[in-house]
């Protein structure tokens, strides 16, 4: 703990990081917390017309676009020699741009694959079709380590099939729900049309009763984080007997795989796809796969399709007004194709050292501080603590980029081709780096986000929390600020990762990233009853007007930040107490050190959202919204009614007794 007090000596005079803008001194902190530490900032950053969301994070997230703009329009801008990272990011950004080019080829690069469906005339040939084609699928295989024996890579397959993401969409009945289904279906019949094909008003009611037929099957967004209802290896041959109406032979030679066994996650689903490929008219089946296909193209066309995508899934599903500029959809699409080579370039421009340094400072008085909480738990037996405390000791930390850089030498970037045809090499390259893995040892050097990401993670596999350089910056990180602040916002985030380590899914994973169970019944019995007083709080609030949270499917993230909360503030307050008494922190324009750690805590979630993204978010993110990430996290926790004077007046107030206590 000692090491960040000596560095916090030794810079210069720091700020308190919390901006007097950000605050709305109208309303009361202790009724609506969220409302006055967020209000202004709401109130000065209005949603813009392109954003179905915009907070703090897409805000950060908008500035390091325009850094990485910057840096791939300097290198679009000049010829590069053939084969070069510099030419290839350069081309691609171009095609990208070029919209007039995209237009002239209209739907010609995807009539290939649209013919290729057409010409099946037997049921026999859709396990070579489907194997091979990257385009359009039943269902979802890639690469990921063995749950069971988190060393080495296995194939994993996973649920999918329908256009709408989640389930729900097709199966829930309100009225908005079956306007969105209304809507899907006007936006099939407009694509099939602006393809040339005059049976669109036919084939679309076709393509959603597939769909609805998978999305039954489907297990649910809260059956889906159970690990061990999702993990079911078996051999190849057994895959076979499980759903015989696919040459699995035949499917995985067509995909370029060969291996003797793979994880099924969804049983249910996966037999429905078998049962479908034989029971339904092939010309349905057929109409299915072409209508996957073009759904998924419609993006690199003409702006026509562009357009006809946008006016679904941006204004219908979530609300948007206007798609964003094409500048930021090629910045998006060239840091999806080359992230790390862009990445590399981004850490040497706008990530200094110095910061990466802090940060390991902050994570390891964070670690302590977990270590401590897990050590004075009251609900846990010693030997439950012990193997907590080995997971927590064997963190593997990564910070800011990798230390070593992806190789895309293999990616070929054309730019006499389409804009279609190189989005199908960019995902063609990613598909055989994942199964390049496949059957190997996991490599825990790889990373799963790029650098410019502003997002974190825990990966329960590999036991490791990651921090790219996107996120450590204002409002998360700011080498400027005083601890209060960086111990509030971005010491919260490193909490709450570390805490996804022991969540209600990162709990079943041992310290060595494999699907073990390392707790005594009885501690289980009472982490699992801890955890249902957060799960049923979470289900009492309303998002919307008859719509609640779903507690159950946003358990593992509330979890999380209430652990981060309480883990944070604990290492704060213990780095306070390792300073000499006159280098400690004192109140600033009225704010305390620890009204000010809740402050940095709240501005990190500030924004504003659309109606119809609240909706969806509530259906498809396992994330609370940011309002509840505030108002719904703080009253569990007792240090922010002592900060904060917040009393049974309130209506935050939580008697104590029905507070979450788990970490």
């Amino acid at each position: 703990m000692a090491l960040l007090a000596t560095m916090t000596a030794c810079h210069q005079k720091q700020t308190s990081g919390i901006s007097a803008d950000n605050l709305d001194t109208t309303a009361v902190a202790q009724n609506d917390f969220y409302q006055y530490a967020c209000g202004g900032w709401m109130a000065n950053n209005p949603l813009p017309a392109e954003y179905s969301r915009f907070g703090s994070f897409d805000k950060l997230g908008l500035n390091n676009l325009e850094q990485v703009n910057g840096l791939i329009t300097s290198l679009a801008e000049k010829e590069h020699a053939h084969g070069t990272v510099e030419q290839k990011i350069g081309d691609l950004y171009n095609l990208s741009m070029d919209s007039a080019r995209r237009n002239e080829f209209g739907t010609e690069p995807v009539r290939p694959t649209l013919e290729k469906i057409q010409a099946v005339t037997d049921r026999k040939q859709l396990s070579q079709l489907l194997g091979e084609s990257m385009e359009f699928g039943l269902f979802a295989l890639y690469v990921d380590a063995d749950a069971a024996n988190s060393s080495m890579n296995i194939l994993n397959e996973y649920q999918a099939g329908y256009a709408l993401g989640e389930r729900e969409y097709y199966l829930d009945d309100d009225e908005h729900t079956r306007s969105i289904r209304e809507a899907y279906v006007k936006h099939v019949e407009r694509v099939f049309e602006i393809f040339g094909y005059i049976d669109g008003p036919q084939v679309a009611p076709v393509i959603l009763r597939l769909e609805t037929r998978l999305a039954k099957a489907a297990l649910s967004n809260v059956e889906l984080r159970d690990p061990v209802r999702n993990y079911n290896k078996m051999s190849i041959q057994d895959l076979q007997k499980l759903v015989p109406q696919i040459d699995w032979m035949v499917y995985l030679q067509a995909m370029g795989v060969s291996t003797d066994s793979l994880s099924v996650g969804q049983i249910a689903h996966l037999q429905e796809v078998g049962k479908m490929l034989a029971e339904e008219p092939l010309e349905d089946l057929k109409v299915l796969f072409m209508w996957q296909t073009m759904d998924g193209a419609a993006d690199y066309l003409s702006d026509e399709l562009f357009m006809a995508n946008f006016d679904f899934y941006g204004r219908v599903l979530s609300g948007k007004e206007e798609p964003s500029p094409r500048w930021k959809r090629a910045v998006a699409m060239v840091n999806g194709a080359l992230g790390e080579a862009v990445g590399q370039m981004y850490v040497k421009q706008y990530f200094p050292e110095e910061n990466k340094a802090r940060m390991l400072a902050l994570v390891k008085n964070l670690q302590q501080s977990l270590g401590e909480r897990i050590a004075a738990l009251d609900w846990m037996s010693e030997e439950t603590k012990a193997k907590a405390l080995e997971k927590l000791a064997a963190f593997t930390i990564k910070i800011g980029y990798p230390d070593k850089w992806r190789d895309y030498t293999a990616l070929d970037i054309d730019p006499t081709l389409s804009y279609y045809a190189n989005i199908q090499r960019a995902a063609k390259f990613e598909q055989d780096y994942s199964l390049s893995f496949l059957d190997k040892p996991v490599d825990k050097d790889k990373w799963y986000m790029t650098p410019q990401t502003v997002n974190a993670y825990y990966n329960p596999s590999t036991n490791e929390i990651c921090f790219p350089a996107g996120i450590l910056q204002y409002p998360f990180f700011d080498m400027s600020a005083d601890d209060a602040f960086n111990y509030g916002a971005i010491g919260v985030v490193i909490g709450h990762e570390m805490t996804h380590g022991f969540d209600d899914q990162g709990c079943q994973f041992d310290k060595d990233g494999n699907l073990n169970n390392w707790w005594t019944a009885e501690d289980k019995a009472a982490f699992d009853a801890r955890t249902k007083v957060l799960e049923e709080y979470f289900n009492t609030i309303e998002v919307a007007p008859g719509v609640h949270a779903n507690g159950a499917f946003t358990l593992g993230e509330n979890i999380a930040d209430h652990g981060g909360l309480q883990v944070s503030f604990q290492a704060f307050k213990n780095n306070e107490a390792q300073k000499a008494e006159h280098n400690r922190l004192t109140t600033v324009d009225g704010f305390t050190p620890e009204q000010r750690f809740f402050l940095a805590y709240a501005n990190v979630w500030a924004g504003n959202i659309r109606p119809e993204e609240i909706l969806q978010r509530t259906k498809g993110d396992p994330h609370s919204l940011g309002r509840w990430r505030v108002n719904g996290a703080l009253p569990h926790i007792g240090a922010w009614y002592e900060a904060w004077n917040v009393t049974e007046e309130s209506p935050l107030y939580l008697a104590p007794e029905k507070r979450v206590h788990i970490w």
